[in-house]
Formats: C-alpha cells, structure tokens, sequence
C-alpha cells in the first residue's frame, strides 16, 4: 500500500493535485511586475524612430521582422497571465485608435518598475494604485492644454501630409515623405462627402521587385491573379459578379438518365450545352463586358465567354468578391441569372498587367467617386513589403483618428516631459501618501525620451535634463532632436514631428488600467488543467491566417 503525504494545509489543499498558488508581495506581486518589466523593456528598444527591429518566428515557423510592436505582441505566445494585461491593453489601443502600442506597453512596464520601488519602501498597492488615478486624471485634464496644432479641413491634403508624416517616421525613417504621399493620395480619393471614413477602404497589394520608390496609388482595385480566358481588357465595362461557380449547373436533386443510343447522348450533352449557352448569351446581352466569379470557370463556360467577348476573372476569396461589388457598386449573385441594370457594376477600365513577372488584374475607376482605393507596394522581400504595409495602416488609422478628432500634441518626448513637469508639482500639493505615486508618474513618463534617446545612441540622462530645463523656461514644445550628433532639444513644431491627441488619450489611459489591475492583485492561482494542455486547433502545423 503506497504511503499517503497529506496535502499542505490552506488554499492548496482545496485544490485539485499540480495546481500552483502563490501569494503576498515576494510571491505574486514582485513576480507579476518583473514578468511585466522584462516584456516592456524588449519592446521599448523598438520604440521610436531608430528603434530596432525583431525578428520574430511564429508557431507555423513563419517569419516577422518588425519594429511594429503591435505585430510583436500578436505573433509571440505569451504565457505570463500579468504580460497578458498588458498586451490585452495594448491591443484595445490598436482597436480604439490603431496607432500607440508600444506607448501603452513602455508606460505601463514603467509605472510597474517605480511601484516596485515604492512597494519595497513600504507604501501599500492601494495608495500606489490611488495616486496613479488622480495623476492620470490630472494628466487627462492638462493634455488639452498641451495642443499644438489642430487640423480642421482634413480635405486639405498638405495639412494632412503635415500631421501624418510624424506616425510614418517612428516606423520609416528616410521614406516617411514618400509614403505619406502615398498614404495621403490614396485616403483623399476615397473620403465620403457625408458619411465616415472606412480604414478598410483602403486595401495594399504587395509585388516583389523593384523598389519602393516605384510604389504607386490605384482608384480602385488590383488583385494578383491573371484572367481566365482570352479577353484581357475591358474599357467602360459593366460587371457582372457571381457568388457561385460559371459552369454547367448541377441539379438540386440527384437524378437518373437512362440513355440508349449514341444519339440520345449528343442531344443530352448538346442540351446541356445550349442551355450554357443561352444562360451566358443572357449575360452577355445585359451589356456586361466582365465577369467576375468566386468559384470556378468551366471550360465549355470559357469558350462561350471568348464567343461573346467577355471578360472572366476569378476571386478565390469571398472578401475580395464583396469589396470589390462596394467598390463597382454592383451586386453579388448567388445563381448564374442575368443581372438587372441595379444589379451590374460599373468600372472605367478593367486590364490585365505585369508588374515584375506578376501579373496583376487591375479594376481601375478614373472618376472623382472611387469607393475603394489600393496602394500597390513594390520591395525587393516579403518582411520588407509587410513592415511599409504596417507603417501604412498606421499612417490610415492617424488619418480616420484625425478625422474625428483634427487635435495634435507636440512629438519627441516634448508632452510627456511637459506632464512629468507639471504633475511633480501637483505631487507636492497633495498631503497623503499618494503623493508618493503621483511623483513616481511623472518619474515614468520621462521613460520616453529616455527611450527615444538610448534607441538612437545619445546620453540619456542629459537628454532628459536639458527637456526639463527648456521646459521650465517655457518652451512647452521643446523635444528631442533626433538628427543632432549632440544630445540636443528643439521646437518640435519647426519640423511637424506631431503625435495624435487621441493616441496619447486613449495610451495613458489603457496603461495606468493596465498597471492599476496588475498591481491589486495579490495572489495568482494556477488550477492544473485536466489531462494537460490542449493541442492547438488543426495542429501544430495548421496554416493560420496571419
């Protein structure tokens, strides 16, 4: 008979046999900030301009190299549950704004660390986490103030290249004039007289070859994939789009022929054939020139099609189908009918070219009331392609951020070292000990500038130093000069370096939730799972959309 251990007594005992629990400050809290801590100064090295960039391989053995840190959090399987906070903060920033992830992380990583300093102190998490709210609230009721450029008419588009081009650079720099080019043709194509601004409007089609220079703007849509039969252009073309396969149709219900001569079988298929012939003679006859399809062309459908002169492009994805019905204003139809006069779509020209050795079926809509615009990116790899890609969503997501709120801040460190100034002296007209934690904000809001100047080489500590001199003379724009060779600040109005008021809004407010959350708890509790982990969906090796 095996010797009974009796199980520790408490908590534990309660729990089934493997589960972990740990508690009290050694335990959990200090475990959870230095989990926080190693996460957010891995991230803050990709912070800024000059930040470097990670190469990250995925579970599918899929290959990222990016400073984004958005992709970073999304493409590596973090297991810590506080590092989850965290990331689960910085991903309803990207929800909310679209831009600021790694602001959100490098915030709350710092806020972790000087709590640490205070907590081994001796002040309690609940004064800590009471001072970080009324510094953020304080923080929230200064930003306004802060506002230095303000963009009104967003139709203006050298305004707009003026606000965006900042958002480009801390992921682009040397090319962040080129893209905002890009970026700025292509959302002004597409801005709506009266409704809002749809980031999904505007798509990027990524071309190996050359080089990204040779990146241009497309009103409407390209898509990577040559036509199906010998038609390969269409000018003032109207579109027919189907949901279901060009082909003969299959029965609803199965049924038996009988056939007993060679004769009934050619009228059988002869019938089949006319019937093909008549349903795309049909089509034909509503004035279409192209057929788009989300299923396959048949062969006898083809040779029909060629007959008639019509055009014959496949979209293997339902997404594609139905942006491009918004984008000819046409509609998708389940049945191979002919369409009515509501239900065609229209495009101004529809052409088949190679760019590289790809060939590309381009959509293209000459008019002034485009719907849907396409940046097409050119590069000589796939990781170079997919980081201009991030840069660009970020640049779109500033633009629609702008769009509802036209408000900007000064860039470079300038408003967070202005609030760390300004909050150090609302901490000395506070009597409790909060006091302590509203002072300790303001120390990890100098993270930034501190970041942005490591990152690119240049001393710290003297960075932060010459900002708060220039500030408490009253340059409230004073930022970090990143070009200079020295450490040295400069009116970061001068050179348009700009940051979204709602970026900085929605970060600083994500991050103290963040940090507040991680810092109340006081026990972490592990329950064992039954039977051990789980395999993940389709296995090891399924091929996730990334």
């Amino acid at each position: 008979m095996a010797l009974h251990v009796p199980k520790a007594p408490g908590f534990a005992s309660m729990l089934k046999e493997g589960a972990r629990a740990y508690s009290g400050l050694e335990e959990a809290v200090y475990r959870n900030i230095n989990a926080c801590k190693e996460f957010a100064s891995s991230v803050r090295s990709a912070y800024g301009p000059n930040g470097m960039n990670k190469m990250i391989i995925n579970h599918i053995e899929k290959q990222f190299v990016t400073s984004d840190a958005g992709t970073i959090m999304r493409e590596l399987d973090v297991e810590h549950p506080a590092a989850k906070l965290m990331i689960q903060a910085s991903q309803m920033q990207e929800a909310e704004v679209g831009d600021g992830t790694n602001f959100v992380v490098v915030f709350c990583g710092a806020l972790l660390e000087v709590a640490e300093e205070l907590l081994r102190l001796g002040v309690t998490t609940s004064d800590i986490t009471e001072g970080y709210e009324k510094a953020l609230d304080k923080a929230l009721e200064i930003l306004p103030k802060l506002v230095c450029h303000e963009v009104k008419d967003y139709r203006n588009q050298e305004l707009v290249k003026e606000a965006i081009r900042a958002s480009i650079m801390s992921k682009q720099l040397g090319n962040e004039d080129f893209i905002t080019d890009l970026i700025t043709q292509a959302c002004a194509s597409i801005l709506p007289e009266k409704t809002t601004f749809n980031v999904d409007n505007i798509r990027v089609c990524k071309i190996l070859g050359s080089g990204l220079h040779t990146s241009e703007v497309i009103h409407g849509m390209v898509f990577k994939r040559f036509v199906e039969g010998e038609i390969t252009s269409a000018k003032e073309a109207k579109i027919a789009l189907y949901s279901c396969p060009v082909d003969i149709i299959q029965t609803e219900t199965k049924g038996t022929v009988l056939i007993k001569s060679a004769d009934e079988l050619k009228s059988f298929s002869k019938g089949e054939e006319n019937l093909l012939e008549t349903q795309i003679k049909a089509i034909a006859d509503t004035g279409a020139k192209v057929i788009v399809a989300g299923g396959k062309f048949g062969d006898m459908a083809l040779h029909y099609m060629n007959k008639y002169g019509l055009m014959a492009v496949r979209l293997n994805s339902k997404f594609d189908l139905r942006r491009l019905s918004k984008a000819v204003n046409g509609t998708v139809l389940p049945r191979l009918t002919p369409p009515s006069t509501e239900e065609l779509g229209y495009c101004d020209n529809v052409f088949v070219n190679e760019l590289g050795d790809t060939s590309v079926c381009i959509f293209r809509s000459e008019g002034s009331d485009s719907r849907i615009a396409t940046i097409v990116i050119r590069g000589s790899t796939d990781n170079y392609m997919d980081d201009i890609e991030r840069a660009i969503d970020d640049g779109v997501n500033t633009f629609k951020g702008l769009t509802r709120d036209g408000r900007f801040l000064a860039g470079a460190g300038a408003v967070e070292i202005e609030l760390a100034r300004q909050l150090a002296e609302y901490a000395d007209t506070l009597p409790g000990l909060d006091q302590y934690a509203v002072r300790k904000f303001a120390v990890a809001l100098e993270a930034f500038p501190k970041a942005l100047a490591e990152n690119s080489g240049v001393n710290a500590t003297e960075i932060v130093n010459k900002l708060y001199l220039a500030h408490k003379e009253g340059k409230l724009n004073e930022g970090f000069d990143i070009d200079a060779e020295q450490p040295s600040t400069i009116d970061v109005t001068s050179t348009k370096i700009y940051d979204l008021f709602q970026t900085k809004y929605w970060g600083l407010k994500y991050a103290v939730g963040a940090a507040c959350t991680i810092l109340k708890v006081d026990q972490i509790i592990m329950a064992k799972r039954a039977g051990g982990p789980k395999p993940r969906a389709g296995g090891a090796n399924s091929d996730d959309e990334s």
